[in-house]
């Protein structure tokens, strides 16, 4: 019977991504991924290359498709509520996703799959710009990228709020603080008299 190897590649990148979101790149091992996706791990090297080979396949695959199908069809600030909300969504449904990304710049030098992501963040910004008339490119990208890191924070950095809030505070509940403080801050960059945007800092 013949080999399906694009079957095998699959079996090999979704056991990749399990243990590279729980250990990083320097704590998965090749023998425990093997194991999980029921791969001899000698097809890892022949199908990728080298571990570190490996561990970019997987950021590219999952990373580069981490913001599809997010709409911002909100006009005013309130569209970058709207974006950190179904990022939210999105990162508990997929919580492997938030923790590659921390992986990512914890351990690499770069970010991976950058010809895919660029564009695509590109575009969101362009959509804050027009949905925010007057805010200058340099302020949407720093409203995507607050926006990006506030709620991949709330995944990855979650025993920080054991030092900060008295209480335990669910997930739905930090998620509806975090689209209120985006949007605060989405409006604190406007004029209030006629809603130019505020000058970008130089």
């Amino acid at each position: 019977m013949a080999w399906d190897t694009e079957a095998t590649r699959r079996k090999l990148l979704d056991a990749g991504t399990r243990q590279f979101a729980a250990h990083g790149f320097s704590g998965a091992r090749m023998e425990t991924i093997g194991r999980d996706a029921g791969v001899n791990k000698e097809r890892i090297y022949r199908y990728f290359g080298d571990k570190e080979a490996f561990f970019a396949a997987v950021l590219e695959r999952e990373l580069s498709t981490m913001l599809d199908e997010i709409a911002v069809t909100t006009s005013g600030p309130d569209a970058l509520g709207e974006f950190a909300g179904q990022l939210f969504d999105r990162c508990a449904a997929r919580p492997e996703l938030p923790r590659l990304l921390a992986w990512e710049s914890l351990e690499l030098d770069h970010a991976v799959a950058v010809e895919q992501r660029r564009p695509l963040c590109a575009d969101y910004a362009r959509r804050l710009r027009d949905a925010l008339p007057g805010l200058d490119r340099h302020d949407a990208g720093d409203l995507l990228l607050t926006a990006i890191t506030l709620v991949v924070g709330c995944w990855t950095l979650g025993n920080v709020a054991e030092s900060v809030l008295p209480t335990h505070r669910a997930p739905a509940d930090r998620r509806e603080r975090v689209i209120t403080e985006l949007n605060a801050l989405a409006k604190g960059l406007l004029l209030p008299d006629d809603g130019a945007a505020a000058p970008h800092p130089r």
